[in-house]
């Protein structure tokens, strides 16, 4: 089996694209660097002026049920990551956990048995990825892993005592040491003082706070007519059946999110609301923290100064979906580019048309 990476990278590229439409330029980008499925989003804080999706859930059927449309679910990939930082950061403007809160605090018991640097580590260590906790972003690292039971929460504790007792990576404490692991030992702090599941409370928040919806795993799991993510097998690009046995639950916190594309625009309206100084779900300041609150990579959000702009971005993929989510604070404004394929070729592809919308919408 091909396995699948979690790819999150940050680029700011600047290709010069040849002006013309964007319906024809998307026309031919997919047709040339197989992408059966593609969706953007233009986004201000008042209004999301472009919300497209074009193309077909799969690359060996086009008809008309797998006609590309805007209630159709695009797996986030590590853009899960701002989500799960959301809910904690809504944890903390309510008084029920701090950014400085240890781990041991909350899981004393545990101290004995895991390794002593990791002894201090605080919930924010471990959403901005200073835990120095280890990577876990390929499928290797979760096949060598032993056997968890139970149910997810149940398996990534587990997973958490068995991550705890390792060796930490990295030596530098300044510098972030990328791992999607250091989500699910912060989804077991957010469980244990809300007492809820990390997918219940998750679930939950989204749709009563910031009035979204969020679904776990591939769509096409959550029904067959929804989108498939695809990858290369034997040079040809292949629809990923929903029955095929990979699970990405113990990092579910990091990367298994899925949405519509006009609900996670609505999710990035709000970031970007808060970033231009407005209160919302969250308070402007707990945004600014979340996006810009640490060099480089802050909380669920990479961020960098280019140009004189200051940017926050993502991107996201477990191997057969795409998302790339661009804010630019200064000039407030977005993007988000989706796509049901993440091969080499169709990355390379959305990245120039990343750069695209952003000569034409001044991003």
């Amino acid at each position: 089996m091909i396995r699948i990476i979690t790819i999150v990278f940050f680029v700011f590229s600047s290709v010069v694209v040849e002006a013309q439409s964007i319906q024809k330029f998307l026309d031919s980008l997919m047709k040339t660097n197989q992408i059966p499925e593609i969706g953007y989003a233009i986004i201000s804080p008042d209004s999301i002026s472009e919300l497209k999706v074009l193309g077909f859930h799969r690359a060996d059927l086009e008809n008309d049920q797998t006609k590309a449309t805007l209630s159709d679910y695009f797996h986030l990939g590590s853009n899960s990551k701002a989500i799960t930082g959301f809910v904690a950061a809504y944890l903390v403007e309510n008084n029920k956990i701090k950014w400085t809160t240890k781990f041991f605090d909350l899981f004393p018991e545990w101290l004995k048995s895991s390794n002593p640097a990791y002894a201090s580590i605080t919930l924010a260590d471990l959403l901005s990825h200073r835990a120095h906790i280890q990577p876990y972003m390929s499928g290797l690292e979760y096949d060598e892993l032993p056997e968890f039971k139970g149910d997810k929460s149940k398996q990534r504790e587990q997973f958490a005592k068995y991550l705890l007792a390792e060796k930490p990576v990295g030596n530098n404490e300044k510098d972030y040491n990328y791992s999607n692991a250091g989500y699910s030992i912060a989804a077991l702090m957010l469980e244990k003082i809300s007492g809820k599941s990390w997918e219940h409370l998750t679930k939950e928040f989204m749709a009563t706070k910031a009035k979204v919806n969020i679904e776990y795993g591939w769509p096409n799991k959550i029904n067959m007519n929804q989108p498939y993510g695809h990858w290369i097998e034997n040079d040809t690009l292949r629809p990923l059946p929903p029955d095929i046995d990979y699970n990405l639950s113990l990092a579910e916190p990091a990367g298994d999110i899925c949405m519509t594309l006009p609900d996670y625009a609505k999710f990035v309206q709000l970031q970007l609301q808060g970033l231009s100084g407005r209160d919302n779900v969250l308070k402007s300041n707990t945004y600014n923290y979340l996006h810009y609150g640490l060099k480089d990579y802050a909380i669920g959000w990479g961020n960098m100064i280019k140009d004189g702009k200051q940017y926050s971005e993502h991107i996201g993929s477990a191997g057969t979906f795409f998302c790339h989510t661009l804010i630019n604070k200064t000039n407030k404004l977005a993007l988000i580019i989706t796509a049901n394929s993440a091969t080499p070729q169709a990355q390379k592809a959305i990245l120039k048309f990343v750069n695209l919308l952003k000569s034409k919408y001044g991003i």
